[in-house]
């Protein structure tokens, strides 16, 4: 898909993408209540595959899944497994809002690892970027009583496994921009849908639940709305620059804290506001001084 360089249509397919994915993660929590998160992940990715196929058809690259780098799809759908189980897992743990404001560690992670992989050296506004980031991971546990001893154990499990999130995607970030320099982007979706198809389809019969009509209904719809909100992302990708577009993502903690208002009755305490407003920020900024090096 050739760039439009919209900022306008890209913005609102972003702000869409973001609106979905997000219904997407309400009802990941809904439905992993009592199914595995795996069987959730394996409905994820298998109903992703036809939209990958659509993108592939748009695209006409009939040989898309042609690549001299196999090892290196493994493991960037290793690490993508790897990142949405630990989402999916920590969403049924965690309220709907904490849950997003943890995700967005993810440039975080990116940038230390840019450090050993990239053979990068952050400055002192990026290194002051990442530690007040950290710093609003600890207001969030901290609001929860971490540091008290007044965490439960699975609140504290779920912290750790959305944190956890936010480095498997910083390393998927990592194995994509060294893919992307030999592959295209269709051939990289389309790869990791496969694998991650397989990898979450292998373990469905050591831990099959066999979901009730609602919950199968919910399954569907998921993968559905997944899968649209990839192409809306990719729409949103071809239509302007990523670093325009980044900032239009923050806006899923909002839809997440009304989603978990009005869906699980939960309401965001001050520390975890406070704490996801220190992480977007850090995000921002980061991103604020990635444009500078690119535009030098």
């Amino acid at each position: 898909m050739a760039l439009r360089h919209d900022i306008r249509r890209g913005a609102l397919l972003m702000l869409g993408a973001t609106a979905l994915f997000t219904i997407m993660s309400s009802m990941v929590k809904l439905v992993g209540e009592r199914l595995p998160f795996t069987e959730v992940m394996f409905f994820r990715c298998a109903l992703a595959m036809p939209v990958v196929g659509i993108i592939v058809c748009r695209s006409g690259d009939w040989g898309v899944l042609r690549t001299k780098r196999p090892v290196a799809h493994f493991f960037r759908a290793c690490t993508g497994m790897a990142a949405m189980g630990s989402s999916f897992y920590a969403l049924t743990l965690l309220p709907l809002a904490e849950h997003t404001a943890l995700s967005y560690t993810t440039p975080l992670f990116v940038t230390l690892l840019s450090i050993p992989f990239l053979g990068e050296r952050p400055g002192i506004h990026r290194w002051g970027a990442v530690l007040m980031g950290f710093a609003g991971i600890m207001v969030i546990a901290a609001g929860q009583g971490a540091f008290s001893g007044g965490v439960d154990s699975e609140h504290a499990v779920g912290i750790t496994f959305a944190v956890l999130q936010g480095v498997f995607s910083a390393f998927t970030t990592m194995l994509v921009r060294g893919l992307s320099a030999t592959e295209k982007s269709t051939t990289i979706v389309m790869w990791q849908s496969l694998l991650m198809t397989l990898f979450t389809g292998a373990t469905l019969p050591f831990l099959w639940v066999t979901p009730t009509a609602w919950e199968l209904a919910m399954l569907l719809t998921l993968g559905l709305i997944g899968g649209v909100a990839q192409v809306m992302l990719t729409e949103a990708y071809a239509s302007a620059q990523v670093s325009s577009l980044g900032p239009y993502s923050y806006t899923s903690i909002l839809w997440a804290t009304v989603l978990g208002i009005v869906v699980f009755g939960t309401w965001p305490g001050l520390s975890m506001l406070a704490g996801a407003a220190m992480i977007i920020a850090a995000g921002l900024y980061i991103l604020h001084r990635e444009m500078k090096r690119t535009k030098r």
